[in-house]
C-alpha cells in the first residue's frame, strides 16, 4: 500500500469534516443575520433617539413659534456654518442636531413674558435671560455627546463676541465655537420666523442685522461665512418653507415690532424699511 494512501482520511472522516463545515456555514450565516438585526435595531434606537430630541426642541419652541420652521432651519443652516468652517464631522453633525435645542429652556419661562406682543421691561428681561441657565440645566449631566453639546449651545448662544452678552460676559474665542455658530445663525434666521408678538422680516433684514454686528455681536469669521454662503442658507429657509408651507411679507409691508423697537438695531434699519 502507497504510504501517501495511509495519511488520507477515510469516509467516515470525510463526512465528519463535510458536516464540520456544514455546521460552521450555518454559524456564520446566523451570525451574520443576527448583525444584520442588530444593524436594524441601532438604526431604529437612533432614529427614535433624534426624533425625541427634536419634539424636545419642538415643545419648547411651539410656545411662541406656531410652526417649529425655526429649530428645523437652526440645525441645517448651522451644519453648514460648521461645515464650511471646516470642523471635523463628528461634530459637525453633533451640532447640526443639538443647534435645534438651543432655546428649550424657554420652557421655563412665564407666558406673560415669553408671549408678551410689547417690549419687555428690564425686570422681565432678566427673567427672560435665564432660559439660557435654564437650558443648560435640563440638558447637564447627560451621557449623551448631542446632549452635552445642547448643553453647551444653551448656555452660550446669547454670549456676544465684544463681551455684552448672558449669561457670563464672555468675549471673543472664550465663547465655545458651538455657542458662537448658534448666536449668529439664530439672530439671522429668528427675524424671519414667525412670533406671537410679530410678523416674519424679509431676508434682507437678517442680513444687514448680521453685518453691522459683525466684530460686536458675532464672530467675524463666521459673518463672513455666512455671508459668502447666504445663498445656501436663503436656498434651506426655502425648502423647509416649502414643506411646512410658512409665508413670510414683503420688503415694503415690514414693520418693526414693539419688542424689537430698541436703541442701536431699529434705529438705522427703519430709515430704509420703514415709511415714515
Amino acid at each position: 500500500m502507497d504510504d501517501s494512501t495511509k495519511t488520507q482520511p477515510g469516509y467516515g472522516e470525510i463526512d465528519q469534516l463535510k458536516r464540520y463545515a456544514n455546521d460552521l456555514a450555518e454559524v456564520y450565516k446566523s451570525e451574520k443575520e443576527r448583525r444584520r438585526e442588530l444593524e436594524v435595531v441601532n438604526k431604529e434606537l437612533q432614529a427614535a433617539y433624534f426624533d425625541t430630541i427634536y419634539r424636545l426642541s419642538l415643545a419648547a419652541e411651539f410656545r411662541d413659534e406656531d410652526t417649529g420652521d425655526h429649530i428645523m432651519r437652526m440645525g441645517r443652516s448651522c451644519r453648514l456654518i460648521a461645515q464650511k468652517l471646516g470642523l471635523p464631522p463628528e461634530q459637525v453633525k453633533n451640532i447640526e442636531h443639538a443647534a435645534p435645542m438651543h432655546d428649550v429652556g424657554k420652557i421655563g419661562i412665564p407666558d406673560s413674558i415669553l408671549l408678551k406682543p410689547g417690549k419687555l421691561t428690564e425686570e422681565e428681561f432678566e427673567i427672560m435671560k435665564t432660559h439660557t441657565i435654564i437650558g443648560a440645566k435640563l440638558l447637564g449631566n447627560s451621557k449623551s455627546e448631542i446632549l452635552r453639546v445642547g448643553e453647551e449651545i444653551s448656555l452660550y448662544h446669547h454670549e456676544r463676541w465684544d463681551g455684552k452678552g448672558y449669561p457670563h460676559g464672555l468675549s471673543g474665542e472664550d465663547i465655545p465655537i458651538v455657542g458662537r455658530i448658534v448666536c449668529v445663525m439664530d439672530v439671522f434666521d429668528a427675524p424671519t420666523s414667525r412670533r406671537p408678538y410679530k410678523d416674519p422680516y424679509p431676508m434682507e433684514v437678517a442680513l444687514d442685522i448680521i453685518k453691522q454686528e459683525s466684530g460686536k455681536q458675532f464672530d467675524p469669521v463666521l459673518v463672513d461665512i455666512l455671508l459668502d454662503n447666504s445663498d445656501e442658507i436663503t436656498q434651506i429657509k426655502g425648502e423647509v418653507e416649502a414643506m411646512k408651507k410658512s409665508d413670510g411679507i414683503p420688503l415694503e409691508g415690514f414693520k418693526w415690532s414693539d419688542r424689537d423697537i430698541i436703541e442701536g438695531r431699529n434705529k438705522s434699519f427703519n430709515k430704509r424699511y420703514v415709511k415714515p
